[in-house]
């Protein structure tokens, strides 16, 4: 097993070093700059976040600039990402790293995971990354790989125990190459090793893979169930709402009645009662604010 392991390191390794992915958030060890990029690619695709990445940079440069902002206006330099809770969370963290920590983002993997939307995989890559300390990183490509190379599996809907893949993971690490190494099986994963279309004849691993050509590609991961309406998940009109209040008039806010239409070109009045509802739960996430609740028909929203 071990030799076999060390082989697989070693092909996968040389493999990176003519494959690898240039992309900007790899050219600095700024722990700020890591973590915006981590954030990001949470639920992200790659490329978007590298058109986003630079400009929230420019807007936001450091842990400082975050912290000062408004709610809005980081909502409104987030737009196009999804998910804008991510934005709200990262300027949570800002805010504690200026105000705790006096602006120096923690290097302890478990006081990272302490912070406001950051979980084990976030806080292991900006302490690999950015101050070079060997711990796996695993992302669902990391995963994914790792499943298919060590555990048999047809499908790509792909099922196997955290724990031992972070274990495997934590075994494979090099000491000295742990950058590299996290790094070329995230690439592996991007490039050869994909969810749905693997490209096992180009998998610099095929020899050793479990699950080389078993793979059935016609198999999809089954949605994640959420509030439909209307043929619509809740998030599409969520989405459709922080966009519509993105663009509101120089005061910032407009009524329900005005934001219907903007969200739902179909929308009636009848459904205000349901937008409401979508609203309200906007705002126990801290994303919007609601005016005059107690007169629902006259209520207005803005940006938190």
């Amino acid at each position: 097993m071990k030799l076999t392991a060390n082989r697989i390191v070693s092909e996968v390794l040389r493999w990176f070093r003519r494959h690898r992915r240039d992309l900007p958030w790899r050219k600095t060890r700024d722990p700020y700059r890591i973590l915006v990029s981590e954030v990001m690619l949470q639920q992200t695709q790659v490329s978007r976040v590298e058109v986003k990445y630079p400009e929230f940079l420019k807007r936001f440069p450091t842990f400082e600039a975050l912290a000062k902002a408004s709610k809005g206006e980081v909502i409104r330099a987030w737009s196009g990402m999804g998910y804008n809770s991510r934005a709200l969370r990262l300027r949570e963290v800002a805010r504690i790293v200026v105000e705790r920590f006096n602006g120096k983002l923690p290097t302890s993997v478990e006081i990272l995971q302490q912070l406001p939307g950051i979980g084990q995989c976030t806080a292991h890559a900006v302490t690999c990354f950015a101050h070079r300390k060997a711990v796996p990183v695993v992302d669902t490509n990391v995963r994914r790989v790792l499943t298919r190379i060590f555990w048999r599996t047809t499908g790509s809907i792909y099922r196997q125990d955290a724990g031992k893949i972070s274990k495997l993971a934590g075994d494979l690490l090099l000491i000295n190459r742990a950058v590299d190494w996290n790094l070329a099986l995230m690439d592996l994963g991007a490039i050869i090793c994909k969810a749905r279309a693997p490209r096992c004849r180009q998998c610099p691993v095929r020899g050793f893979c479990r699950s080389a050509f078993r793979i059935k590609t016609d198999r999809r991961p089954s949605a994640q169930r959420e509030p439909v309406y209307q043929g619509r998940p809740r998030r599409y009109y969520r989405g459709r709402i922080i966009e519509a209040l993105r663009n509101v008039n120089h005061d910032g806010w407009i009524s329900t009645r005005s934001l219907g239409p903007r969200v739902k070109p179909d929308f009636e009045l009848r459904e205000l009662p349901w937008l409401h509802g979508v609203l309200r739960q906007l705002e126990r996430d801290g994303l919007i604010i609601i005016h005059d609740e107690r007169k629902p028909v006259g209520m207005h929203v803005s940006l938190a």
